[in-house]
């Protein structure tokens, strides 16, 4: 295991706002990207699904998902 030195304020907040700039220029190239670009992107993702291997929970995560929508409806009165 690699033990990493505490940050100081200074450089977590460096760290920070580097995270800024990229997130900024993902969302300028984002409005600048064509439609047509974001479904091939959006296709590209979903015709290497078969790349992972199945998710033996899945059916689980989904019920856990399922059920807690359920209690936030009950709980907000709907």
């Amino acid at each position: 295991m690699i033990l990493m030195d505490a940050m100081t304020p200074e450089e977590a907040r460096a760290y920070f706002k580097r995270w800024e700039l990229v997130r900024d220029v993902e969302a300028a190239e984002l409005s600048r990207a064509t439609m047509e670009t974001k479904f091939q992107q959006l296709a590209a993702l979903m015709a290497s699904r078969h790349l992972f291997g199945p998710e033996p929970d899945r059916e689980a995560q989904v019920d856990e998902v399922r059920d807690r929508w359920s209690r936030l409806r009950r709980a907000l009165g709907g």
